[in-house]
């Protein structure tokens, strides 16, 4: 629903949350990782942190501890009562999608294309399920030959859905700006991916970012910020949550 951290809610008698929705099943991770922090917060300073603002910073600090930059997180959200399922499969971008509907889904969010094409360099790091490359692998032409045939290995015709290939196979944990690289070398794992570089109005955002690290970073940080503050709760909206995974 924004940065309001309603995608940690488990389900309740009277909404389904996030987690189970078509792009976070399976795939979204690291609700531990959240937990602990919160836990160890609410030791030291029960009740001041909201699980929204620990998901901005956990982002942040993982992006620079990977060798990404940085950038200074604006804190003050709160925490949603409640989450959305449906939105949840509306209104994030599908893996799927062609240019055209890529650009629309992030400018009905505020993003132009410019910061569309940034932001998708978080591909560097991070994973793929099967299910969500298959037929890309199988069946499209604009994929390198040679690393079709090393996903092809992973990631059968039919059955193993959940297997997962790295979206950067070149450095897979390492945040840089190969990701872009890979694109103009028709490597882009997910049909998404390869769509920023196919001769349409995004090549050459991507050739920028492939020969200038620097301006990737910084065009990313700037994003990152303006992501952050998709419409969080502030003030007396919300609340603090105690529990990340639930209501208080």
């Amino acid at each position: 629903m924004g940065c309001d951290a309603s995608v940690l809610l488990d389900d309740t008698s009277s909404f389904t949350g996030e987690k189970t929705a078509g792009p976070n099943v399976n795939s979204l991770r690291g609700y531990d990782v959240i937990d602990t922090i919160k836990s160890q917060l609410e030791t030291v300073c029960p009740g001041v942190v909201s699980c929204a603002d620990i998901l901005a910073v956990a982002a942040r600090d993982s992006v620079a501890l990977l060798s990404g930059p940085s950038w200074p997180v604006q804190l003050g959200r709160r925490d949603s009562t409640t989450a959305s399922f449906d939105g949840a499969n509306t209104d994030l971008p599908s893996p799927l999608m062609d240019l055209s509907d890529l650009i629309t889904s992030f400018s009905n969010k505020g993003f132009t294309a410019k910061e569309m094409v940034a932001l998708s360099g978080s591909h560097t790091i991070g994973q793929a399920r099967c299910l969500m490359f298959r037929n890309r692998v199988y069946n499209e032409t604009s994929l390198d030959a040679t690393l079709a045939t090393s996903l092809k290995s992973n990631c059968p015709n039919t059955g193993g859905d959940d297997s997962l290939s790295s979206l950067d196979a070149i450095t897979p944990v390492t945040f840089d700006n190969s990701y872009f690289k890979n694109l103009e070398n028709n490597k882009g794992l997910l049909h998404s991916d390869q769509q920023l570089f196919s001769g349409g109005s995004t090549d050459s955002q991507v050739k920028t970012y492939s020969i200038n690290a620097a301006t990737f970073y910084a065009d990313f940080a700037s994003a990152m910020v303006k992501m952050g503050s998709l419409s969080p709760l502030t003030g007396s909206d919300g609340q603090i949550r105690t529990n990340c995974a639930k209501v208080n």
